[in-house]
């Protein structure tokens, strides 16, 4: 996913400012990301769709904002036969911090599964941890800043490991930059530390790669 930004960017930093599109029931289509994929996010009331098919092929497949752009039969229709669809994660934000950072920054994992994963669907991958684990920082949907960690010992249920992980990677960032972290619902564990950390759910979202490429039109509200 290059370093550019997609129209859907400005639907996220807007969420992450408190400001959402209106809960209509409405879809709002955009043209697909690059690299192939394209995704569906829905807000409260509303869904905001990145994808290669027009409008009205969206509204007759069932898309709503009301939950049917998120429908197990939806999602399989926008993805088309043969085509991968990735698992629906709550979209979480917060605020860097800012001020000296307080993870290094950590090099020779290129072999990490979570660092392979982030590098599958993002740019600018770097890699920062200590002792309780690590944390990857990329250029991820739509352009967006995102975050991903993983911790070295769950034995005791990472216990105020991931909390302060988190907080520590918020330093990582000038203040003010807004994060975002996709994270799946029924990994309870991660989304308790991840709230606990200060991040706040905005939404929820999905990606989806079709297997044949196909031609998009201009973004439009259906």
């Amino acid at each position: 996913m290059p370093s550019t930004s997609h129209p859907l960017l400005a639907y996220l930093l807007a969420a992450a400012e408190g400001r959402f599109p209106p809960a209509d029931g409405r879809v709002t289509v955009l043209p697909p990301l690059p690299g192939g994929l394209e995704c569906s996010v829905a807000f409260t009331g509303h869904a905001v769709l990145a994808t290669a098919l027009d409008a009205r092929r969206v509204a007759a497949a069932g898309a709503d904002g009301y939950g049917g752009s998120l429908a197990p039969g939806f999602l399989l229709h926008l993805a088309g036969p043969g085509g991968w669809i990735g698992v629906t994660d709550a979209t979480l934000t917060a605020r860097a911090t800012g001020g000296p950072p307080r993870l290094a920054t950590l090099h020779g994992l290129d072999d990490h599964p979570r660092v392979r994963f982030a590098r599958d669907l993002r740019t600018d991958v770097t890699v920062h941890g200590d002792e309780r684990g690590l944390v990857t920082l990329a250029t991820g949907l739509a352009g967006r800043r995102e975050l991903g960690i993983e911790l070295h010992d769950t034995r005791d249920g990472g216990r105020g490991h991931g909390r302060s992980l988190l907080r520590d990677a918020l330093t990582l960032l000038p203040a003010g930059t807004p994060l975002f972290a996709a994270v799946a619902p029924g990994n309870a564990r991660s989304l308790r530390a991840f709230l606990a950390g200060g991040f706040t759910p905005v939404g929820s979202e999905v990606l989806l790669r079709p297997a044949q490429a196909r031609s998009s039109g201009p973004g439009t509200p259906l």
